[in-house]
C-alpha cells in the first residue's frame, strides 16, 4: 500500500467527486481512493461503473454527514485498512435552491461547514502521518464576498420595492454556508502549518452537476463539463497548486475572498 497514493473522497458517487475519481484512474501513478457516499448501493454502482481500475483500487465506504456515528464509523473503517492516508477531499456538499427559510439555512451549514469540519476533525489522525498530506474543501464561486458586493456584476440584482420579494432562487443557504466553510479551510490551513499539511478551497466553477437538483438548467447558464472540475482536483493533489496554499482556487486564478 505505501507505494500508493491513498486518498479518501466524500460524495463521490456523482457530480464533481466521481469526476475526480475517473480523472484519478487516468494516472500513471498508482492510487488507493477510498469512495464515500450516503447510500453503500449507489456507491458500489459507481464503482462498478468504472470497469477495469488496472493499477489503481478502488474501495467504498458509507459517510452521511449528518451523522457523527457514520462519520466515526467511516474512519473506523478506513483506519483499519490503512495507517495512514495522503489525501482527504471533502467533497459532499448540499446546496438549498428553494427560497431561504430557517431549514434551508440548517440545511446547508449542517452538511457543508458543520458535517465537513467533523470528517475533517476526525481523519486528521490519518492524514497527518502522510509524508506529502493534503487537505481539500470544495467551496464555490459564489462564496466570494468581494464578488458579491460588486455593484457592476450580473450577479448584483436590485429587486423591486416591496416585501417579499419576488421568488428566485438565491441560493443564499448555500453561498453563505460555503463562505463559513472557506473560514474553516483558513482556520485548518494555519492549525496545520507545522504539520506539513497542504490545505486549499477548491471553487471549481459552474459545472452540470445534480447539486441543486438541475443539470440542465445549469447548462442553460453556461455551466461546463463536470469532468473538469475532476481534473482540477487531480491536477492539486499532483502539484500544480502548490504555491496558493491557504487560498480559494480557481481552475486558473486565485478566488477572491
Amino acid at each position: 500500500m505505501s507505494e500508493k497514493t491513498i486518498v479518501v473522497i466524500t460524495g463521490a458517487n456523482t457530480g464533481i467527486g466521481y469526476e475526480a475519481v475517473k480523472a484519478f484512474l487516468t494516472a500513471s501513478q498508482p492510487y488507493h481512493i477510498f469512495v464515500g457516499g450516503r447510500s453503500p448501493e449507489k456507491v458500489e454502482s459507481a464503482i462498478k461503473s468504472f470497469g477495469d481500475t488496472g493499477i489503481h483500487t478502488l474501495v467504498p465506504f458509507q459517510l452521511d454527514l449528518l451523522s457523527d456515528d457514520s462519520i466515526a464509523a467511516a474512519y473506523a473503517k478506513i483506519s483499519a485498512e490503512v495507517d495512514h492516508i495522503d489525501v482527504l477531499i471533502n467533497n459532499a456538499g448540499s446546496a438549498s435552491n428553494t427560497p431561504t427559510t430557517r431549514a434551508t439555512l440548517i440545511q446547508d451549514y449542517n452538511v457543508n461547514v458543520a458535517g465537513t469540519y467533523v470528517v475533517t476533525d476526525t481523519f486528521l489522525p490519518l492524514l497527518i502521518k502522510s509524508s506529502n498530506p493534503r487537505l481539500l474543501f470544495l467551496t464555490s464561486g459564489l462564496s466570494s464576498q468581494e464578488e458579491a458586493g460588486q455593484k457592476d456584476s450580473p450577479r448584483y440584482h436590485n429587486p423591486p420595492a416591496g416585501w417579499p420579494k419576488p421568488p428566485a432562487p438565491a441560493f443564499l443557504s448555500y453561498r453563505a454556508s460555503k463562505t463559513a466553510l472557506n473560514m474553516v479551510m483558513i482556520d485548518f490551513d494555519r492549525l496545520l502549518k507545522n504539520d506539513g499539511v497542504k490545505v486549499w478551497c477548491i471553487s471549481p466553477g459552474i459545472l452540470a452537476t445534480n447539486l441543486g437538483g438541475n443539470p440542465e438548467a445549469l447548462k442553460k447558464m453556461g455551466a461546463e463539463d463536470p469532468y473538469l472540475g475532476g481534473l482540477f482536483i487531480k491536477g492539486v493533489v499532483e502539484g500544480a497548486r502548490d504555491s496558493d496554499t491557504g487560498k480559494v482556487i480557481r481552475r486558473h486564478e486565485v478566488q477572491l475572498w
